[in-house]
């Protein structure tokens, strides 16, 4: 069985390390205290909320991880950039902020212009469509720091006081929808690369997966973004809301028991969730390659699910019909329930 650790990766030592740098954080809080920009203290939250008065800025940071060394191994970067922005926009989305630009460090080992324009033309492309704009950014040339190219963004969001997605108010019998995910966003590359390593040596991104398509090219696919659809519901800053979104859950690393475990802390609720989406079958016959337990790839990937949305039953109809307006496929999931666990209607590999 292979696991994430074996990849190199601590999902424990990493979550610990985050509460560490959090508690350092929140020693900082106090500077602003009465003043613009004042924090506001939320334990485990997708993003960071500053007071501006009427509005919270949000500032949430992120990277496209080792799904880079995928980039750079196929020679193909055009498209990561929306793996980028799918990470911080994502998160961001999930306080009820519209992300408003996006900056980018990006470290290099060397400059390589044709990759950068490519990098760059893609980000730009997908902050478009999103109506995010890039004010500004870096590129750091550290031979020796790094052997690969490094690419992480910050993201600033805004958000009316009065349209903070308010978590505390879900409640027993709400509907939790699933906004379907494509192959693999940028977490749990470093398990992908492993198995495929391991199954077909260094090149494994040439060898096919199925139907004259490689392992590169489908685990490059990039990933969806859910910011601008989920804005068809929430509205734009200054727009009227359409529907009323009681929390939302960004699945990325830790998986999806565990990232709505976030969501659903201030009601003290629990989840079952009895029909997600089944993974893509990439990831199925990743799965099997590596012979990876349930729990694992549950806890690792999305496994088919990159965000799930918390309604009133009465929203929910509308909340679907969106969405697909949106382009965005989605269904019901499951409902939040009374007590506190998350239970995980796990696909059976069948």
């Amino acid at each position: 069985m292979t696991t994430y650790k074996d990849s190199g990766v601590d999902i424990e030592g990493g979550n610990a390390a985050s509460r560490i740098a959090y508690e350092h954080a929140k020693k900082t809080f106090s500077s602003r205290s009465g003043k613009i920009g004042e924090p506001v203290s939320d334990d485990g939250g997708f993003a960071g909320l500053l007071d501006m008065g009427d509005f919270y800025l949000v500032q949430n940071d992120d990277g496209t991880g080792s799904k880079m060394e995928l980039a750079v191994a196929m020679q193909k970067f055009d498209t990561i950039g929306a793996d980028l922005v799918a990470m911080v926009a994502d998160d961001a989305i999930c306080t009820g902020a519209e992300v408003i630009s996006l900056s980018n460090t990006l470290d290099v080992a060397g400059i390589d212009q044709q990759m950068i324009d490519a990098l760059l033309g893609g980000l730009s492309t997908t902050c478009q469509d999103q109506k995010i704009v890039m004010p500004g950014g870096e590129i750091a040339e550290v031979p020796g720091a790094v052997n690969s190219p490094v690419w992480n963004a910050t993201s600033v969001g805004v958000v009316a006081k009065d349209r903070v997605i308010d978590t505390s108010a879900i409640s027993e019998g709400d509907v939790i929808i699933a906004l379907q995910s494509g192959v693999a966003r940028s977490n749990g590359f470093s398990l992908i690369r492993k198995i495929l390593s391991d199954a077909h040596g260094t090149d494994w991104h040439a060898n096919e997966w199925k139907d004259g398509i490689s392992w590169g090219e489908i685990m490059l696919t990039p990933s969806v973004i859910y910011h601008g659809a989920l804005l068809s519901l929430l509205g734009r800053h200054g727009e009227d809301r359409a529907v009323n979104i009681k929390g939302l859950a960004h699945i990325t690393g830790g998986g999806i028991a565990e990232n709505l475990k976030r969501t659903l802390k201030k009601s003290g609720c629990g989840a079952n969730l009895s029909d997600l989406f089944e993974p893509h079958d990439a990831i199925k016959d990743l799965i099997a390659l590596g012979n990876i337990e349930t729990e694992e790839a549950y806890r690792t990937w999305n496994m088919g699910n990159g965000m799930l949305m918390i309604v009133s039953e009465s929203d929910k109809d509308a909340s679907l019909a969106a969405l697909k307006s949106a382009g965005v496929e989605a269904k019901v999931a499951g409902k939040v329930t009374a007590d506190s666990e998350v239970v995980v209607a796990t696909f059976d590999g069948k």
